[in-house]
């Protein structure tokens, strides 16, 4: 799988792809990504990719030309072209499941107050957020979503149990509360059943825990 990153700030979109999980998929060929510089693609001698809006309004918005030239040089027959915006849809575990199907996706950054309209009606298929809050660019948000699909891949991880045993992969539920050795800390112990061997009750019991937590912390998921 390939992943690339259009952006002001290709080192704000990588710093946090170089390292743990995301250093080893890339070293073992499960993915390559790359981020690119949006300026590389402006058509002055300033290299300019903002100007203000038409019609007046605060800010300045992403120019049109820089991103037509890049996105056209970097995307292919078989690139999903997704744009990181406020305005988009809701980012979850089931997109970032569909998103690690596909071959090559190029994850467009916006900054400032976004991108020209036309940019959008002529070259995105998929506008994306990571929730209903706004952060200074885009370069973030792609290198959220870069880490929930890369995490998926085959191979990513060490145990291929672990992206199937977490939060919002099991019917919507938040994954049960989970504990490690010592069976005892500070007067603190590990639930009886976790300790029994008895995988039938343990199983019962995560799904228990796992149905309390999610009405306690997120009770929107539940019907």
């Amino acid at each position: 799988m390939i992943i690339d990153i259009l952006t002001l700030f290709p080192e704000v979109a990588l710093a946090p792809l170089s390292e743990s999980i995301m250093k080893r998929a890339q070293a073992a060929g499960i993915v390559q990504i790359r981020a690119h510089q949006l300026r590389d693609w402006a058509v002055d001698k300033h290299q300019k990719t903002d100007d203000t809006l038409c019609g007046g309004g605060p800010g300045m918005l992403l120019k049109p030309e820089p991103l037509f030239a890049a996105i056209e040089a970097l995307r292919g027959p078989d690139t999903l072209v997704v744009l990181m915006t406020p305005q988009g849809k809701v980012f979850r575990q089931a997109v970032a499941r569909e998103l690690s199907l596909r071959p090559h996706l190029l994850l467009v950054c916006g900054h400032y107050e976004g991108v020209d309209q036309r940019v959008i009606d002529e070259l995105i298929d998929l506008e994306l957020s990571i929730g209903d809050y706004v952060l200074t660019n885009g370069a973030i948000a792609a290198a959220v979503v870069t880490d929930a699909i890369v995490r998926l891949l085959p191979g990513a991880l060490g145990d291929e149990r672990s992206s199937v045993e977490e939060s919002f992969q099991q019917e919507n539920l938040l994954e049960a509360p989970a504990y490690t050795k010592p069976a005892e800390f500070r007067g603190l112990r590990v639930p009886e059943v976790l300790l029994s061997g008895n995988h039938r009750k343990i199983a019962e019991w995560q799904r228990e825990q796992a149905l309390l937590r999610t009405k306690k912390n997120r009770p929107d998921l539940l019907p």
